[in-house]
């Protein structure tokens, strides 16, 4: 897949891996569709996209997803369409705020869900629907919640997506480790085998113009991971325990 004159519509594009990938493809040569809360940033990037289209939504709010997708209707089809918008604010249980729980799983797993619900016809045949989900979501670790299980929410519906909407449609998962990006900045522990936004543009693009379903990277951590998911729980949770 060339991204030479593809027309590609990413959700959650103001800042982080969305941003970097709104640049890199405009670069490569794709025609954007840019969304996310902030308009203000979305017009700064859109001077740095060739003039990549704007259109500001919040994804924790179904109606202005829906305006959006009625409005791109008429720019359809799309060859892509890329939802990266998440919320992040890392806490034990015990530590939990209920509104900003509330709102993480509205607009990490709700948002996408309504996304993978309204989207897809405006894309075209052999098209892609790309979801974020994320390394924290293939195993829990301590301090994670409620994000990790947001995104293993998104990790399990876009496996089943995986079935439901081909052949038309190809669904890709994105399962980032950790990127620098003002989100992962509210960490407070050493990420390991921490990349830029750009690295995780590279790969996401990359992964874009290969076959299969998953793009995962930095591979020397996400498969250390998948390694940890693929142990019985008895060994597992004897591991993590050690961070808890």
């Amino acid at each position: 897949m060339s991204f030479a004159g593809q027309r590609i519509w990413i959700i959650g594009a103001s800042a982080g891996i969305g941003a970097a990938l709104a640049r890199s493809m405009a670069k490569a040569g794709a025609e954007l569709v840019l969304s996310a809360r902030d308009p203000e940033a979305l017009a700064a990037l859109a001077a740095d996209c060739n003039g990549a289209q704007v259109m500001p939504l919040d994804l924790g709010r179904r109606e202005t997803l829906a305006a959006a997708v009625q409005h791109c209707a008429q720019m359809a089809p799309f060859d892509a369409v890329i939802c990266t918008a998440a919320l992040y604010d890392p806490a034990r249980i015990a530590d939990l705020d209920p509104a900003r729980a509330e709102a993480m799983v509205r607009v990490n797993l709700l948002g996408t869900l309504y996304v993978a619900q309204l989207c897809p016809p405006l894309i075209r045949d052999g098209g892609q629907l790309v979801l974020f989900g994320s390394v924290a979501g293939y195993f829990g670790l301590p301090g994670g919640q409620p994000y990790s299980a947001t995104k293993a929410a998104i990790n399990n519906l876009a496996e089943s997506l995986v079935v439901e909407l081909a052949p038309r449609v190809r669904v890709r998962l994105v399962c980032p480790g950790f990127v620098r990006t003002r989100l992962t900045a509210k960490n407070k522990f050493n990420m390991p085998a921490a990349i830029t936004p750009e690295a995780a543009a590279a790969a996401i693009m990359q992964g874009m113009t290969r076959r299969g379903f998953e793009i995962h990277f930095p591979r020397r951590f996400t498969l250390m991971i998948k390694l940890l998911r693929a142990l019985p729980y008895v060994l597992s949770l004897r591991l993590t325990g050690r961070l808890g």
